[in-house]
């Protein structure tokens, strides 16, 4: 397949380690390049990462510096620095040829710094200042959850407006982000103020007493002090000290006041000090937790401490503990058959595919023992139990492993964390990790191996599977009650809290999914609401109707059902359903089930999340597939491998979703895509769907790139195994395609009262060269209505023939280019204009379509009766004479044409 070309770019960044006045300085002078990326050059501070992942996760796309081709960046806008050791990757475009450089700093220049083609810098305490004074002065627009981060950059730098560094321009321009909404009690939680003079030699004396123990390899500082009296906000001084020092893991142990404290803090997942600080009576998270301590003097509580860390600290398991061997591997060549009979064999669930493995071909081969040569096999993909029983089921036992293989696939070396492992399994979803050794496979780790770990071990449950008393509440959970707020408006968040009391009522759980889940988290509108129900999505829909004062319609087969309110709104309910395919291509047959099998059905990750509706849990977003983590990375990813053979018409869909969202369709559901074609699954299922979402790509802004996306699948033979030349799509027709989308265009700016239906006119156009029969055909074959395709042939029979009589070379007045246009729709006439080639053509039917056809004499039928006419044959023969003399220039006035009438029509 072709690859894609990378247009230049225009690249957004600051400086490694990104703070506040980093973060801010970015989203602001995107103002000043909206049509620029944003990427950090690595990592953020904490502080900034929480705030990034709780507050703007779906608001700004920030890109990652491995996702981009940085050989195309033409224009580096530098914020906050101006030091290319501290850009990271990025220090690579310096060397783009013509590469433009802006840069907005406001430090003090140093030896070896940059310097650009644009060059913000002055003396003020924050690099935000220095671009929101320039969006103040163009009067440029900022909503008040942009001036609170503009704000915290600010005050961040600025220690509040308190450093001498500090300049008037900071202090006009915070102002300024006052007026615009900034919320300051925001900014206050989330900046860290300085130490006082009393706190700093606290901190000093920290230092001093802090003592580093190695417990089972793991670094722990351990402080302890005594202080005559208590101080307020010690964890402040705690944190100092952790980021002064870079201290991972620290327990500080104060006695103040008559009482011994423990304050705690961990940065790694071997070291929850919740668990820890419990021991002392005390709770908290896995990253932080306190306790007070009764009766017990400080050396008491540092013995203590110490019994209690070799007793919750345990050895970091690496791969090599953890894995199974030998792993059972089988060949990409191997049929599903032979996949199907080994995994039984070896009662296992899933295999890696490798080249060079014999198993498949040359009888079984276990990795890691004998044959296992020197740079062997290769991991290629993963093979489950679940693919090859669906496989198995559609009658594909003699299809490679290959075409069905998951092949987006990670390995891990023997060294790897257990952090790694579960970052695999929990969070990317891979069922099976290879563990290699250099290249050679060494074996493999199942769930089932991690949860035995996990189990017999619980002090290194994740935190996702950890209780939810162990750690903060907005790790795993999400509600989006604010993002509500922010994107509908009120009577849509009225209409959702309505559909979930009703639901309440009855004693169902009523949930928004697919894309308006997806576009609310994109912030995009999108006003197709689709509810699903656990329970009965029909009697639900009929109390959902009587509630709202709607009516309903219902599909008992599929238990769905659509709500229809007085303004002309559509609900589309459905009951939670399971739904599995008998053959491939097949409808669905639908049976019940939860909201989780319902959105694993689903035809892609971004579109399977859900939204509860419920009162107790509105605005609750449920994402089981880690879908949100496709939808930030614009990935279109399938569910299951065999998603296409099940209902190929999801090609289309990926495609469509792919151009429309300006998203890339995954490697792997790429290779899916491949392989149903291959299959020729198309020619297999002669129903709607196809043209449905043949119509939908027909009917976007600009259904080019999708079509010739389709045509890189080598869709195109299926669809229309009549096309000529050579069943492809070749350069003349997406010539004409294209020029029937400039004329489509054309024909939207003018603003005439006269709808039209773009998926016929594309229709039209693609079936240019064909015969009316082959449109018949085609019509036929993907069961169009009756009444489309009548007016589809009659469109193609009148325009192929005003085509031939407009091109015959001759000079053709007006009034014949209106005979030969005449009952030609504006559907046939625009394809039309997409197929013609002439130059006068072109402009004959551009006339006709803006003037010509509505040109009309100024007398009526009437008006012959009132002069004495009767009524017959004649009137039609006298009005066409009369426009015809209208159109070729021969009449222009009232009174020229009742002249005309007494000479050639005399009374």
């Amino acid at each position: 397949m072709p690859e894609r070309q990378h247009s230049p770019m225009r690249l957004i960044t600051t400086h490694l380690n990104a703070d506040f006045d980093g973060l801010a300085s970015m989203l602001a002078v995107q103002k000043l390049y909206p049509d620029a990326l944003l990427s950090f050059p690595g990592s953020q501070e904490r502080n900034v990462r929480e705030y990034i992942a709780r507050e703007l996760l779906y608001r700004y796309d920030f890109v990652r510096p491995a996702d981009l081709d940085l050989h195309t960046v033409e224009t580096l806008i530098l914020v906050d620095t101006r030091a290319p050791a501290r850009i990271g990757p990025f220090a690579a475009c310096l060397d783009n040829p013509g590469l433009r450089l802006h840069l907005y700093d406001h430090h003090p220049e140093n030896a070896g710094e940059l310097h650009g083609e644009l060059e913000v810098v002055r003396e003020c305490g924050a690099t935000t200042t220095l671009v929101v004074d320039i969006l103040r002065a163009r009067n440029l627009a900022v909503s008040a959850e942009e001036a609170t981060l503009f704000a915290l950059g600010i005050y961040e730098d600025t220690g509040s407006l308190t450093h001498l560094t500090t300049r008037p321009l900071d202090l006009i321009t915070a102002a300024w982000l006052l007026e615009k909404g900034a919320r300051l009690d925001e900014v206050a939680q989330r900046i860290s103020h300085d130490l006082t003079t009393e706190q700093i030699g606290i901190l000093h004396e920290l230092m001093q007493n802090a003592r580093q123990y190695t417990i089972q390899g793991v670094p722990v500082v351990v402080v302890c002090q005594s202080l005559p009296d208590y101080v307020d906000e010690f964890a402040q001084i705690v944190r100092r000290f952790m980021a002064m020092e870079n201290i991972d893991v620290l327990f500080a142990l104060i006695a103040m006041a008559g009482r011994t404290y423990l304050i705690a803090r961990s940065r790694v997942a071997d070291v929850n000090v919740g668990s820890i600080a419990r021991d002392f009576g005390g709770g908290g998270h896995g990253s932080a937790a306190s306790a007070s301590l009764r009766e017990m003097t400080l050396i008491e509580a540092e013995e203590k401490l110490i019994h209690s860390l070799h007793r919750h600290i345990h050895p970091q398991p690496i791969a090599l503990e953890m894995l199974s061997r030998p792993a059972i591997t089988i060949a990409p060549e191997a049929t599903i058959r032979e996949a199907q009979a080994l995994l039984t064999r070896y009662n296992i669930t899933a295999a890696p595919v490798c080249t060079n493995s014999r198993r498949g071909s040359k009888g079984p081969k276990r990795s890691g023992q004998g044959g296992g040569e020197e740079g062997g096999e290769k991991i290629v993909g993963i093979i489950s139990r679940m693919v090859v029983e669906k496989a198995t089921h559609h009658h594909l036992g003699d299809m490679p492993v290959s075409d069905y293989m998951t092949s987006d696939v990670r390995t891990l070396p023997v060294q790897a964390t257990l952090a790694d492992i579960q970052e695999l399994i929990i969070e990317n979803r891979q069922r099976l990790v290879p563990v290699v050794e250099g290249e050679k496979l060494i074996g493999v780790i199942t769930r089932t191996d991690l949860l035995n770990r996990l189990v017999n071990d619980p002090a290194h449950l994740p935190k996702n599977l950890l209780h939810e008393s162990e750690h903060p509440s907005q790790e795993r959970t999400r509600n989006l009650n604010s993002l509500l707020v922010d994107c509908l408006d009120r009577e849509m968040i009225q209409l959702l809290q309505t559909i979930g009391e009703v639901a309440e009522k009855l004693g169902f759980n009523a949930f928004a999914v697919g894309g308006f889940v997806r576009d609310l988290l994109l912030r995009k509108a999108n006003l197709d609401l689709d509810v699903v129900v656990e329970g009965d999505g029909i009697a639900y829909a009929k109390a959902l109707a009587a509630e709202l004062g709607g009516r309903y319609r219902t599909h008992e087969r599929f238990k769905t059902a659509v709500v229809l309110l007085a303004d002309g709104f559509k609900i589309d309910i459905a009951t939670a359903r399971l739904e599995y395919y008998e053959y491939p291509a097949a409808m669905p047959t639908v049976e019940l089930s939860s909201i989780k099998l319902d959105l694993s059905r689903r035809d892609f990750t971004i579109n399977a999340m859900a939204v509860q509706l419920n009162p107790e849990h509105f605005g609750t977003l449920l994402d089981f597939f880690n879908c949100q983590n496709d939808l930030k990375q614009k990935t279109i990813k399938v569910l299951h491998n065999l998603s296409f053979v099940e209902d190929p018409s999801r090609i289309f869909r990926a495609i469509r979703f792919e151009q429309r969202m300006g998203f890339q369709i995954a490697a792997h559901t790429r290779r899916l895509i491949g392989s149903a074609v291959n299959m020729n699954l198309f020619g297999k299922a002669d129903d709607s769907r196809f043209l449905m979402e043949l119509k939908s790509i027909f009917s976007e802004e600009n259904p080019i790139p999708a079509i010739t996306r389709l045509a890189e699948f080598g869709l195109f033979r299926f669809l229309w195994p009549d096309l000529r030349p050579l069943h492809r799509i070749d350069r003349r027709l997406l010539h004409n395609l294209s020029r029937t989308q400039v004329a489509l265009s054309w024909y939207r700016l003018l603003y005439l009262d006269e709808s039209c239906r773009p998926w016929m006119v594309f229709l039209l156009t693609t079936m240019a060269r064909s015969t009316v029969a082959e449109l018949a055909t085609f019509c036929g074959r993907y069961q169009e209505t009756g009444k489309n395709t009548l007016f589809l042939l009659e469109q193609k029979e009148l325009a192929d023939r005003a085509l031939h009589q407009l091109s015959r070379g001759e000079k053709m007045g007006n009034s014949d280019i209106v005979a030969s246009c005449a009952g030609i729709a504006i559907e046939g006439l625009l394809s039309m204009l997409g197929v013609a080639r002439r130059t006068q053509v072109k402009k004959a039917l551009s006339n006709y379509i803006t003037t010509l056809r509505r040109v009309s004499p100024e007398l009526s039928g009437a008006d012959l009766q009132a002069l004495g006419y009767q009524p017959g044959p004649q009137f039609r023969e006298m009005l066409n004479r009369l426009r015809e003399g209208r159109l070729d220039g021969w009449l222009h006035n009232r009174e020229e044409e009742l002249a005309f009438l007494r000479r050639e029509y005399p009374r």
